[in-house]
């Protein structure tokens, strides 16, 4: 970012502060909260960027003594602090670059503390609903680990215990840059349970990553709704087809359908089914800027894109591979049980 949007960063700080000095009784609880929140997010950039700075400086007068002294003990010396800041430098710039991703994010109108995620089996029938309950565990557990909160939406299983489809909600620090290059059809080449003959079968379940709109980002107009209500399909019990708790939102200038069933209380899906919706029409504004950027950019972003295949589980080779970046990890057994460390942290590295 250039020092004329950290000079934009620091006026904005200025302004906060002098708003809670001026104003700050006149706001309600809801108003300072979010004052505070964006005071902390400002104060986070601000303290790297100076620290930067300040060792900027350092390297500097480090690289004058080198030019001038002659005593043997002052230049290695100097020569070590250089080594020393350079790496601090270095890490400082990483940090720095994290954070004012962040910003980017914020100026497309996405909330990085928030997505949406929904998983659906694929082909492969019964096979491929128990690999999407797969992944979905896989992300659970790796969720959790990070200290991050997930709220299921909506849900749909089949007799057998897979999942046709699943939505969720994940929040927590940065959740949306950690998770967005999961997008995509995930492969899986393995024995069923069921498999008397011992084949290998392969299936897929595809994931979506809907980006949650940061404040007032998205308006929807009722009008432009068509709510209907209807009973609940698919297993569940016989409570659910008995009453009319499902409720299907279609808005119809851009013909998005979402559905919402796993709820008893109608207006509890009512209110899932449109959550869900404010990220589609999010995800559409998104696509049709994509439309506009140049050919190359539009090639690299389409390596997220849900209809490629992005990625095959192995279980007889005992190996994950990731085809956008073509690299592969050994131990599926961890990977399946949350521990995605290493290949997202791989994939932030290649397609930034």
């Amino acid at each position: 970012m250039s020092s004329f949007n950290i000079e934009t960063l620091k006026k904005e700080y200025e302004q906060i502060l002098s708003q809670i000095n001026k104003s700050g009784q006149n706001l309600n609880w809801e108003e300072m909260q979010d004052v505070l929140k964006r005071k902390g997010e400002l104060e986070k950039i601000l303290e790297v960027y100076n620290t930067l700075q300040e060792v900027e400086k350092k390297i500097k007068e480090s690289q004058e003594i080198l030019e001038k002294e002659k005593d043997i003990e002052l230049i290695s010396l100097a020569e070590k602090e250089i080594e020393s800041l350079t790496k601090e430098r270095k890490e400082l710039e990483e940090k720095l670059e994290k954070l004012l991703k962040k910003e980017r994010e914020k100026d497309k109108g996405i909330d990085t503390s928030c997505l949406i995620m929904e998983i659906r089996a694929g082909v492969g029938g019964e096979e491929a609903a128990l690999f999407a309950t797969d992944l979905f565990n896989m992300y659970t557990k790796y969720i959790q680990s990070k200290g991050w909160k997930i709220n299921v939406l909506d849900s749909n299983r089949t007799d057998l215990g897979g999942l046709k489809q699943i939505i969720f909600e994940v929040k927590g620090d940065d959740v949306y840059n950690k998770l967005k290059y999961e997008g995509g059809v995930h492969r899986v080449q393995r024995i069923p349970e069921t498999e008397k003959s011992g084949r290998i079968h392969t299936s897929t379940a595809s994931v979506a990553i809907l980006p949650k709109p940061s404040f007032k980002k998205i308006l929807i107009n009722p009008a432009d709704l068509k709510i209907e209500t209807m009973r609940a399909s698919g297993a569940g019990g016989q409570y659910v087809n008995k009453t009319e708790s499902a409720v299907r939102v279609t808005h119809i200038p851009t013909g998005i359908v979402v559905k919402c069933q796993s709820e008893r209380s109608q207006l509890q899906n009512k209110e899932n089914a449109l959550k869900i919706l404010e990220s589609k029409l999010l995800e559409y504004e998104l696509s049709k800027q994509l439309e506009k950027i140049s050919k190359e950019r539009r090639e690299q972003i389409k390596k997220g894109e849900r209809a490629d295949k992005i990625r095959t589980y192995n279980f007889p080779q005992d190996r994950v591979t990731d085809h956008r970046i073509q690299k592969n990890w050994y131990g599926i057994g961890k990977i399946i049980e949350g521990d995605l460390d290493p290949i997202i942290e791989e994939l932030e590295k290649s397609l930034q």
